[in-house]
């Protein structure tokens, strides 16, 4: 993937480890800029076009959750790798709640952050023609599901609901995003995305001996297999 070209805002109060991380970022071609805390990283990220934020969820001033949630609020929709020294599962339920698409425990390694980085950037790169997950398979241009090799009968909403958790697989989507994603500013009935999920459910899961999607409660859903399920 090129990434010669690409702009990283890099958020975090430590300042050794973010011109460590920086660096590192530099040597793969990836510029960045640095902010040290939730109120300049803001002015920076409505001021710049970036196309990734690494974003520190312990900062002064404003917490990164908080930062997360105004850029999203705001309309800015790059991806957001988030970086926090908790590792409950409840902490990164935060994170994703508030718009991160990934999230890494401190420490890490180094390499395991240029993966990730580099993920988000081809994510954020363009639509692919497919997506991917396990024998799950979205052919975006046909907007045909396929399990394991055999074409599966989605309704609309149900393909658009397919679409947003495979794009953001292996990591979770709230509820509400998915609302927002596939309704909009529309207000569909208050157990429509549940009737929805059950037949994705029935379509996507019926039958095969590993199941794909599966349910955080209080918070949303996570498509992969359960191989990978936590």
């Amino acid at each position: 993937m090129e990434v010669t070209h690409k702009h990283v805002l890099l958020v975090d109060d430590n300042v050794e480890l973010a011109k460590t991380i920086m660096e590192y970022l530099e040597l793969h071609g990836i510029h960045s800029d640095h902010a040290a805390n939730g109120v300049m990283a803001l002015q920076l990220a409505r001021s710049d076009e970036y196309d990734l934020v690494i974003l520190d969820v312990n900062l002064p001033h404003l917490s990164g959750i908080k930062v997360c949630e105004t850029l999203r609020a705001d309309g800015i929709d790059l991806p957001v790798l988030m970086l926090t020294a908790r590792s409950e599962l409840s902490d990164k339920l935060k994170g994703f709640s508030a718009g991160a698409d990934d999230y890494m425990v401190k420490p890490f390694a180094l390499e395991e952050l240029m993966a990730r980085v580099l993920a988000l950037l081809k994510r954020s790169s363009g639509t692919p023609d497919r997506l991917v997950v396990d024998d799950l398979v979205l052919d975006i241009t046909q907007r045909q599901a396929y399990r394991a090799g055999i074409a599966l009968t989605l309704s609309p909403t149900c393909y658009n609901i397919l679409k947003v958790m495979m794009s953001a697989s292996p990591s979770p989507v709230s509820r509400s995003k998915i609302m927002r994603l596939v309704w909009g500013d529309a207000s569909p009935e208050s157990n429509s995305l549940k009737v929805h999920m059950f037949k994705l459910r029935q379509a996507v899961d019926k039958g095969q001996n590993t199941k794909l999607i599966h349910t955080l409660p209080n918070f949303g859903y996570v498509l992969k297999s359960e191989s990978r399920h936590q």
